[in-house]
């Protein structure tokens, strides 16, 4: 599984592969994003919807990332590694724990 900064990096890709969705939204929710859009400097609803559904996805998985830090310090305490060493791993790995 890919770290949530290895993922992130490949966001920040440009020219990244594109699908086509179809999706149901209620017709206000459309509105109020073709609206709200121009203002928060996107150029159109879809745009903005990525950005949120985006936002949404980094948060979840940096919110996995730390249960499986939770989960591995957990067990390596079990088997009776130091804390020191453990905080060092997690540090050199860049996980946190919450």
């Amino acid at each position: 599984m890919k770290t949530t900064s290895e993922r992130i990096l490949e966001r920040m890709t440009k020219g990244r592969p594109m699908t086509t969705i179809s999706i149901r939204m209620p017709e206000s929710v459309i509105e109020d994003m073709k609206e709200i859009a121009p203002t928060l400097g996107f150029s159109g609803y879809q745009p903005l919807m990525r950005a949120y559904i985006g936002e949404g996805l980094r948060k979840d998985l940096e919110r996995l990332d730390q249960s499986q830090a939770q989960a591995l310090t957990e067990s390596l305490r079990k088997h009776g590694v130091d804390d020191q060493v453990i905080a060092e791993v997690l540090t050199e790995t860049r996980l946190r724990t919450a």
